[in-house]
Protein backbone atom coordinates (compact mmCIF):
# COMPACT_ATOMS: atom_id res chain seq x y z
CA UNK A 1 0.00 0.00 0.00
CA UNK A 2 1.36 3.42 -0.76
CA UNK A 3 2.47 6.19 1.50
CA UNK A 4 -0.54 8.20 0.41
CA UNK A 5 -2.84 6.05 0.44
CA UNK A 6 -2.40 4.91 4.66
CA UNK A 7 -2.21 8.72 4.90
CA UNK A 8 -5.93 9.04 3.53
CA UNK A 9 -7.69 5.97 5.05
CA UNK A 10 -5.61 6.02 8.90
CA UNK A 11 -8.27 6.52 11.79
CA UNK A 12 -5.20 5.66 14.53
CA UNK A 13 -2.25 5.23 14.94
CA UNK A 14 -0.49 2.46 17.30
CA UNK A 15 2.55 3.86 19.77
CA UNK A 16 4.72 0.78 21.08
CA UNK A 17 7.90 1.06 22.70
CA UNK A 18 10.41 -2.13 22.71
CA UNK A 19 13.24 -3.50 24.54
CA UNK A 20 15.29 -6.29 23.70
CA UNK A 21 18.14 -8.16 25.42
CA UNK A 22 20.57 -7.74 22.48
CA UNK A 23 20.89 -6.52 18.92
CA UNK A 24 18.36 -6.43 16.99
CA UNK A 25 17.35 -5.08 13.86
CA UNK A 26 13.72 -3.68 11.90
CA UNK A 27 12.90 -7.01 9.99
CA UNK A 28 13.53 -8.91 13.32
CA UNK A 29 10.77 -6.44 15.11
CA UNK A 30 8.36 -6.79 12.11
CA UNK A 31 8.83 -10.81 11.66
CA UNK A 32 8.12 -11.08 15.76
CA UNK A 33 4.78 -8.69 15.42
CA UNK A 34 3.64 -10.96 12.63
CA UNK A 35 4.67 -14.47 13.80
CA UNK A 36 3.92 -14.23 17.60
CA UNK A 37 0.45 -12.89 17.17
CA UNK A 38 -0.77 -14.85 14.21
CA UNK A 39 -3.19 -17.56 15.32
CA UNK A 40 -3.88 -14.85 18.68
CA UNK A 41 -6.53 -13.27 17.72
CA UNK A 42 -9.79 -14.19 15.04
CA UNK A 43 -9.04 -14.15 11.50
CA UNK A 44 -10.56 -11.06 11.22
CA UNK A 45 -7.75 -9.33 13.43
CA UNK A 46 -4.83 -11.34 11.35
CA UNK A 47 -2.67 -8.58 11.12
CA UNK A 48 -1.32 -10.27 7.42
CA UNK A 49 -4.99 -10.66 6.20
CA UNK A 50 -5.34 -7.20 8.06
CA UNK A 51 -2.15 -5.67 5.59
CA UNK A 52 -3.09 -7.53 2.66
CA UNK A 53 -7.21 -5.42 2.69
CA UNK A 54 -5.35 -2.34 4.07
CA UNK A 55 -6.96 -2.36 7.28
CA UNK A 56 -3.60 -1.42 8.97
CA UNK A 57 -0.86 0.39 6.95
CA UNK A 58 2.68 -0.34 6.58
CA UNK A 59 4.53 -1.45 10.07
CA UNK A 60 7.24 1.85 11.14
CA UNK A 61 9.89 0.14 13.39
CA UNK A 62 12.58 2.94 14.75
CA UNK A 63 15.19 0.89 16.24
CA UNK A 64 19.06 1.63 18.22
CA UNK A 65 21.35 -0.49 19.83
CA UNK A 66 23.85 0.70 23.42
CA UNK A 67 25.39 -1.52 25.15
CA UNK A 68 24.25 -4.29 24.05
CA UNK A 69 20.26 -3.90 24.00
CA UNK A 70 17.82 -2.85 21.52
CA UNK A 71 15.60 -0.62 21.87
CA UNK A 72 12.79 1.89 19.69
CA UNK A 73 9.57 2.54 18.81
CA UNK A 74 6.62 0.73 16.44
CA UNK A 75 3.76 2.36 14.76
CA UNK A 76 0.77 0.67 13.25
CA UNK A 77 -1.56 2.60 11.16
CA UNK A 78 -4.90 1.55 11.99
CA UNK A 79 -8.58 2.01 9.95
CA UNK A 80 -9.97 -0.02 12.29
CA UNK A 81 -12.81 1.06 14.62
CA UNK A 82 -11.66 1.52 17.71
CA UNK A 83 -12.07 -1.86 19.90
CA UNK A 84 -10.03 -3.62 17.00
CA UNK A 85 -7.56 -1.26 17.24
CA UNK A 86 -7.40 -1.62 21.06
CA UNK A 87 -7.73 -5.04 20.83
CA UNK A 88 -4.82 -5.32 18.49
CA UNK A 89 -2.63 -2.78 20.25
CA UNK A 90 -3.15 -5.14 23.37
CA UNK A 91 -1.76 -8.56 21.62
CA UNK A 92 1.34 -6.41 20.72
CA UNK A 93 2.09 -7.06 24.41
CA UNK A 94 1.96 -10.60 24.04
CA UNK A 95 5.21 -10.66 22.31
CA UNK A 96 8.41 -11.56 24.68
CA UNK A 97 10.90 -12.54 22.01
CA UNK A 98 12.80 -10.88 18.85
CA UNK A 99 15.06 -13.07 16.80
CA UNK A 100 16.99 -14.70 19.12
CA UNK A 101 16.53 -12.31 21.65
CA UNK A 102 14.18 -11.76 24.74
CA UNK A 103 12.00 -8.54 24.62
CA UNK A 104 9.34 -6.81 25.85
CA UNK A 105 6.91 -4.71 24.01
CA UNK A 106 4.78 -1.75 25.93
CA UNK A 107 1.83 0.50 24.02
CA UNK A 108 2.14 3.89 25.35
CA UNK A 109 -1.08 5.02 23.38
CA UNK A 110 -3.36 4.73 20.52
CA UNK A 111 -3.45 8.56 18.73
CA UNK A 112 -6.79 9.38 17.40
CA UNK A 113 -5.67 11.07 13.56
CA UNK A 114 -8.62 12.48 13.43
CA UNK A 115 -9.12 14.43 16.58
CA UNK A 116 -5.31 15.80 15.53
CA UNK A 117 -6.32 16.63 12.08
CA UNK A 118 -9.66 18.48 13.31
CA UNK A 119 -7.71 20.77 16.04
CA UNK A 120 -5.42 21.56 13.24
CA UNK A 121 -8.15 22.24 11.19
CA UNK A 122 -9.80 24.74 14.24
CA UNK A 123 -6.76 26.11 15.15
CA UNK A 124 -5.44 27.22 11.35
CA UNK A 125 -9.45 28.33 10.71
CA UNK A 126 -8.89 30.62 13.27
CA UNK A 127 -6.14 32.31 12.11
CA UNK A 128 -7.82 32.59 8.65
CA UNK A 129 -10.55 34.43 10.20
CA UNK A 130 -8.32 36.48 12.11
CA UNK A 131 -6.54 37.57 9.03
CA UNK A 132 -10.24 37.80 7.67
CA UNK A 133 -10.99 40.18 10.32
CA UNK A 134 -7.70 42.19 10.28
CA UNK A 135 -7.95 42.68 6.74
CA UNK A 136 -11.30 44.84 6.67
CA UNK A 137 -10.71 47.92 7.43
CA UNK A 138 -12.71 50.60 9.29
CA UNK A 139 -13.64 52.12 6.26
CA UNK A 140 -14.91 48.77 5.01
CA UNK A 141 -16.66 48.32 7.92
CA UNK A 142 -18.40 51.68 8.46
CA UNK A 143 -19.63 51.08 4.89
CA UNK A 144 -20.89 47.58 5.69
CA UNK A 145 -22.78 48.54 8.92
CA UNK A 146 -24.40 51.48 6.62
CA UNK A 147 -25.68 48.46 3.90
CA UNK A 148 -27.28 46.74 7.26
CA UNK A 149 -28.64 49.81 8.64
CA UNK A 150 -30.23 50.70 5.26
CA UNK A 151 -31.72 47.00 4.75
CA UNK A 152 -33.44 47.13 8.17
CA UNK A 153 -34.66 50.31 7.10
CA UNK A 154 -36.24 49.02 4.38
CA UNK A 155 -37.79 46.07 6.45
CA UNK A 156 -39.26 48.66 8.91
CA UNK A 157 -42.76 49.57 8.76
CA UNK A 158 -45.77 51.00 10.20
CA UNK A 159 -48.60 50.33 12.13
CA UNK A 160 -51.92 52.80 12.42
CA UNK A 161 -53.14 55.71 12.06
CA UNK A 162 -50.38 57.12 14.36
CA UNK A 163 -47.38 55.39 12.01
CA UNK A 164 -45.94 53.86 14.72
CA UNK A 165 -42.80 52.21 13.54
CA UNK A 166 -43.29 48.50 13.56
CA UNK A 167 -42.02 45.23 12.33
CA UNK A 168 -42.79 43.93 8.51
CA UNK A 169 -44.53 40.88 10.68
CA UNK A 170 -47.27 43.25 12.86
CA UNK A 171 -50.18 43.20 10.56
CA UNK A 172 -49.86 39.46 10.37
CA UNK A 173 -48.67 37.89 13.41
CA UNK A 174 -50.72 36.37 16.39
CA UNK A 175 -47.95 37.62 18.76
CA UNK A 176 -46.82 40.83 18.76
CA UNK A 177 -44.02 42.96 20.95
CA UNK A 178 -44.76 46.37 22.51
CA UNK A 179 -41.53 48.25 22.85
CA UNK A 180 -40.72 51.59 23.22
CA UNK A 181 -39.53 53.09 20.22
CA UNK A 182 -38.25 53.18 16.67
CA UNK A 183 -34.15 52.13 17.61
CA UNK A 184 -35.75 49.18 19.94
CA UNK A 185 -37.53 48.02 16.72
CA UNK A 186 -34.49 47.91 14.67
CA UNK A 187 -32.19 46.93 17.10
CA UNK A 188 -34.85 43.40 17.46
CA UNK A 189 -35.37 43.86 13.21
CA UNK A 190 -31.50 43.47 13.09
CA UNK A 191 -31.60 39.79 14.94
CA UNK A 192 -34.78 38.38 13.02
CA UNK A 193 -37.45 39.50 15.42
CA UNK A 194 -40.42 41.48 13.14
CA UNK A 195 -43.50 41.14 15.18
CA UNK A 196 -42.73 44.31 17.33
CA UNK A 197 -44.37 47.66 17.28
CA UNK A 198 -43.34 50.80 19.28
CA UNK A 199 -45.67 53.37 21.14
CA UNK A 200 -43.31 56.11 20.33
CA UNK A 201 -43.23 58.32 23.89
CA UNK A 202 -44.92 58.17 27.36
CA UNK A 203 -48.03 58.51 26.09
CA UNK A 204 -49.32 54.94 24.54
CA UNK A 205 -51.71 55.33 21.66
CA UNK A 206 -55.06 53.94 21.89
CA UNK A 207 -54.42 51.95 18.70
CA UNK A 208 -51.77 49.77 20.55
CA UNK A 209 -54.64 49.27 23.61
CA UNK A 210 -56.84 48.26 20.86
CA UNK A 211 -54.18 45.89 19.38
CA UNK A 212 -53.09 44.46 22.16
CA UNK A 213 -56.85 43.00 23.11
CA UNK A 214 -56.62 40.88 19.65
CA UNK A 215 -53.39 39.13 19.55
CA UNK A 216 -50.81 37.83 22.80
CA UNK A 217 -48.85 41.11 23.75
CA UNK A 218 -45.76 41.16 24.65
CA UNK A 219 -44.42 44.53 26.75
CA UNK A 220 -40.79 44.62 25.97
CA UNK A 221 -39.45 48.01 28.09
CA UNK A 222 -36.33 49.27 29.31
CA UNK A 223 -34.88 48.40 32.40
CA UNK A 224 -34.93 52.38 33.97
CA UNK A 225 -37.69 54.57 35.03
CA UNK A 226 -38.77 55.62 31.62
CA UNK A 227 -40.11 51.71 31.09
CA UNK A 228 -41.80 51.52 34.43
CA UNK A 229 -43.80 54.85 32.74
CA UNK A 230 -44.34 53.42 29.71
CA UNK A 231 -45.37 49.35 31.36
CA UNK A 232 -47.85 51.28 33.58
CA UNK A 233 -49.38 53.17 31.24
CA UNK A 234 -49.90 50.50 28.55
CA UNK A 235 -51.27 48.27 31.34
CA UNK A 236 -54.10 51.00 31.61
CA UNK A 237 -55.62 50.95 28.01
CA UNK A 238 -54.19 47.85 26.71
CA UNK A 239 -54.30 43.95 27.55
CA UNK A 240 -50.96 42.77 28.37
CA UNK A 241 -50.50 39.19 28.38
CA UNK A 242 -46.70 38.80 29.10
CA UNK A 243 -44.00 41.05 30.26
CA UNK A 244 -40.20 41.16 29.89
CA UNK A 245 -37.59 44.11 31.21
CA UNK A 246 -33.90 44.74 29.57
CA UNK A 247 -31.37 44.00 32.68
CA UNK A 248 -31.19 46.80 34.91
CA UNK A 249 -30.49 50.09 33.18
CA UNK A 250 -29.69 49.13 30.23
CA UNK A 251 -32.28 50.08 27.08
CA UNK A 252 -33.62 47.29 24.75
CA UNK A 253 -32.09 49.17 22.00
CA UNK A 254 -28.55 48.67 23.25
CA UNK A 255 -28.89 44.62 23.96
CA UNK A 256 -27.24 42.35 22.30
CA UNK A 257 -28.71 39.35 20.64
CA UNK A 258 -28.35 37.00 23.50
CA UNK A 259 -29.60 39.53 25.69
CA UNK A 260 -32.59 39.85 23.90
CA UNK A 261 -33.18 36.10 23.48
CA UNK A 262 -32.91 35.66 27.42
CA UNK A 263 -34.94 38.70 28.00
CA UNK A 264 -37.86 36.97 25.67
CA UNK A 265 -37.32 33.49 27.04
CA UNK A 266 -37.73 34.76 30.70
CA UNK A 267 -41.32 36.64 29.97
CA UNK A 268 -43.34 36.04 32.91
CA UNK A 269 -47.62 36.64 32.68
CA UNK A 270 -48.66 39.85 33.56
CA UNK A 271 -50.11 38.67 37.13
CA UNK A 272 -46.98 37.10 38.18
CA UNK A 273 -44.86 40.36 37.26
CA UNK A 274 -47.54 43.14 39.22
CA UNK A 275 -47.47 40.32 41.91
CA UNK A 276 -43.59 40.69 42.39
CA UNK A 277 -43.01 44.34 41.19
CA UNK A 278 -44.81 47.03 42.83
CA UNK A 279 -45.64 49.47 39.75
CA UNK A 280 -49.43 49.83 40.20
CA UNK A 281 -51.20 51.80 42.79
CA UNK A 282 -53.97 49.69 44.72
CA UNK A 283 -56.60 51.98 42.35
CA UNK A 284 -55.06 51.28 39.54
CA UNK A 285 -53.96 47.35 40.31
CA UNK A 286 -58.27 46.89 41.18
CA UNK A 287 -58.68 48.82 37.80
CA UNK A 288 -56.38 46.77 35.79
CA UNK A 289 -57.72 43.32 37.09
CA UNK A 290 -61.39 44.46 36.22
CA UNK A 291 -60.12 45.64 32.71
CA UNK A 292 -58.68 42.07 32.28
CA UNK A 293 -61.80 40.52 33.26
CA UNK A 294 -64.15 42.20 30.63
CA UNK A 295 -61.32 42.08 27.65
CA UNK A 296 -62.33 40.80 24.41
CA UNK A 297 -64.45 37.24 24.83
CA UNK A 298 -62.66 35.56 21.67
CA UNK A 299 -59.86 36.12 22.94
CA UNK A 300 -60.76 35.09 26.05
CA UNK A 301 -62.00 31.87 24.83
CA UNK A 302 -58.67 31.44 22.13
CA UNK A 303 -56.53 30.86 25.82
CA UNK A 304 -59.13 28.79 27.89
CA UNK A 305 -59.60 25.85 24.84
CA UNK A 306 -56.32 26.42 22.31
CA UNK A 307 -52.73 26.84 23.11
CA UNK A 308 -51.42 30.39 22.86
CA UNK A 309 -49.33 31.19 19.99
CA UNK A 310 -45.87 31.37 20.56
CA UNK A 311 -44.00 34.92 20.20
CA UNK A 312 -41.92 34.64 17.26
CA UNK A 313 -39.09 35.19 19.46
CA UNK A 314 -38.90 31.41 19.12
CA UNK A 315 -38.36 31.06 14.94
CA UNK A 316 -35.63 33.48 15.51
CA UNK A 317 -33.98 31.30 18.30
CA UNK A 318 -34.63 28.70 16.17
CA UNK A 319 -32.45 30.16 13.38
CA UNK A 320 -29.63 31.39 16.33
CA UNK A 321 -29.50 27.89 16.88
CA UNK A 322 -28.79 26.21 13.12
CA UNK A 323 -25.95 29.30 12.66
CA UNK A 324 -24.50 27.42 16.07
CA UNK A 325 -24.67 24.70 14.24
CA UNK A 326 -22.90 25.68 11.44
CA UNK A 327 -19.80 26.36 13.36
CA UNK A 328 -19.30 22.95 14.22
CA UNK A 329 -20.11 21.13 10.65
CA UNK A 330 -17.10 19.21 9.77
CA UNK A 331 -15.50 18.79 13.33
CA UNK A 332 -17.15 15.73 14.62
CA UNK A 333 -17.37 17.98 17.72
CA UNK A 334 -19.92 19.59 19.71
CA UNK A 335 -21.03 21.44 22.58
CA UNK A 336 -23.16 21.30 26.03
CA UNK A 337 -24.91 25.16 26.71
CA UNK A 338 -26.37 26.82 29.76
CA UNK A 339 -29.63 28.66 29.47
CA UNK A 340 -27.86 31.37 28.13
CA UNK A 341 -26.18 29.93 25.53
CA UNK A 342 -22.88 29.93 26.79
CA UNK A 343 -20.50 27.02 26.24
CA UNK A 344 -20.16 25.02 29.58
CA UNK A 345 -18.24 21.95 27.93
CA UNK A 346 -16.97 21.01 24.55
CA UNK A 347 -17.51 17.38 23.48
CA UNK A 348 -16.56 14.69 20.81
CA UNK A 349 -19.44 13.35 18.96
CA UNK A 350 -17.97 9.66 19.75
CA UNK A 351 -18.57 10.26 23.24
CA UNK A 352 -21.68 12.53 23.49
CA UNK A 353 -24.16 9.90 24.69
CA UNK A 354 -21.46 9.42 27.96
CA UNK A 355 -21.19 12.94 28.62
CA UNK A 356 -24.84 13.39 28.32
CA UNK A 357 -25.68 10.86 30.83
CA UNK A 358 -22.68 11.95 33.02
CA UNK A 359 -24.07 15.55 32.75
CA UNK A 360 -24.52 17.05 36.81
CA UNK A 361 -25.03 20.76 36.26
CA UNK A 362 -27.90 22.15 34.34
CA UNK A 363 -28.00 22.15 30.95
CA UNK A 364 -30.24 23.74 28.63
CA UNK A 365 -28.98 22.72 25.04
CA UNK A 366 -26.76 20.14 23.06
CA UNK A 367 -25.27 20.80 19.64
CA UNK A 368 -23.10 18.81 17.82
CA UNK A 369 -22.06 17.58 14.23
CA UNK A 370 -24.13 14.77 13.63
CA UNK A 371 -27.60 12.73 13.52
CA UNK A 372 -29.94 13.00 16.62
CA UNK A 373 -30.80 9.34 17.41
CA UNK A 374 -33.66 8.16 19.73
CA UNK A 375 -30.78 6.97 22.25
CA UNK A 376 -29.45 10.57 22.57
CA UNK A 377 -33.26 11.58 22.97
CA UNK A 378 -34.15 9.55 25.41
CA UNK A 379 -31.13 10.38 27.58
CA UNK A 380 -31.68 14.42 26.65
CA UNK A 381 -35.33 14.01 27.95
CA UNK A 382 -34.40 12.15 31.00
CA UNK A 383 -31.08 14.93 32.08
CA UNK A 384 -33.67 17.83 31.10
CA UNK A 385 -31.94 18.99 28.19
CA UNK A 386 -34.33 21.44 26.75
CA UNK A 387 -32.98 21.20 22.71
CA UNK A 388 -30.94 18.90 21.40
CA UNK A 389 -29.76 20.48 17.46
CA UNK A 390 -27.84 19.20 15.01
CA UNK A 391 -27.54 18.25 11.13
CA UNK A 392 -30.19 15.24 11.39
CA UNK A 393 -32.77 13.61 12.94
CA UNK A 394 -33.47 9.69 13.22
CA UNK A 395 -36.03 9.09 15.80
CA UNK A 396 -39.34 7.17 16.69
CA UNK A 397 -40.69 9.38 19.34
CA UNK A 398 -40.22 12.81 20.38
CA UNK A 399 -40.80 13.23 24.32
CA UNK A 400 -42.90 16.69 24.69
CA UNK A 401 -40.33 18.21 26.93
CA UNK A 402 -37.35 18.21 24.42
CA UNK A 403 -37.37 20.42 21.39
CA UNK A 404 -35.23 19.16 18.31
CA UNK A 405 -33.50 21.54 15.78
CA UNK A 406 -32.04 20.11 12.71
CA UNK A 407 -30.60 21.89 9.66
CA UNK A 408 -33.34 20.73 7.29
Amino acid sequence: MGKGEELTTTKYLIHAQITANGIVEKPDVVGAVFGQTEGLLSNDLDLRELQRTGRIGRIQVNIHSNSGRAKGEIVIPSSLDRVETAILAASLETINRVGPCEAEIQTLKVEDVRAVKREQVVNRAKEIYKNMVESVGPASMKMIEEVREAMRVHEISEYGDDRLPAGPSIHTSDAIIVVEGRSDVLNLLKYGIKNTVAVEGVSVPQSIGDLSKKRTTTAFVDGDRGGELILKELLQIGDVDYITRAPQGKEVEDLEKDEVLVALRDKVPTAQFLANHNILSDSDDNNHHHKRRDRNHSKRQNRRFNKEPEVEIEDDEVKLMKDMLKEFEGTGSGAILDEALNMTKEVSIEDIYEEIKNIEETADTVIFDGIISQRLVDVASKKGIKKLVAFKSNIVKKPHNLKIITID
